[in-house]
């Protein structure tokens, strides 16, 4: 089993490569708030796995292993976002978050968390229970308790 720190590599490479077309150090060191040393000494050790080519002075290449593995956890990374914004929580902190979180669970629950996220965005209209939660966000009373207080009127003609 790869490390968290190993699938953070490598998914900052490819992010980095399909932005970039090519990734070097300096741009892992940058995506990754890491020290350029640091980088080398784990590019090394992902090159004897395997999962990378990497070449001082050259850059670095995933190998199809190593893409593979770094398509899996951008994947769950891109699920656990998009659910997160689902909720309404801001931008930077879902892909914080999701940075946490895609290393903690189980496949099974990224599957489920995937077909909820496609059913939603696959909504021919604006779900009328995302609105309700979105007032509920803002208000801290579900809609429909309102819309039953108010059906029953002022407390003072009950």
């Amino acid at each position: 089993m790869l490390s968290r720190k190993a699938e953070d590599y490598l998914e900052a490479i490819l992010n980095i490569a399909e932005r970039k077309g090519h990734t070097r150090t300096k741009d892992i060191a940058s995506a990754l708030n890491i020290k350029p040393p640091s980088v080398v000494e784990m590019l090394k050790r992902l090159d004897d796995m395997a999962l990378v080519e990497y070449r001082k002075y050259e850059g670095v290449r995933l190998t199809p292993k190593g893409r593979e593995i770094a398509s899996v956890v951008k994947d769950r990374h891109e699920t656990i976002r998009a659910f997160l914004e689902i909720i309404k929580v801001p931008e930077k902190i879902a892909d914080r978050d999701a940075c946490i979180i895609e290393h903690e669970l189980e496949p099974e629950t990224i599957g489920q968390l995937k077909n909820f996220v496609r059913f939603v965005k696959s909504a021919p209209d604006y779900p009328q229970w995302l609105e309700h939660f979105e007032t509920f966000c803002e208000t801290g009373v579900h809609p429909c308790e309102a819309e039953k207080q108010e059906a029953k009127g002022p407390r003072f003609f009950r």
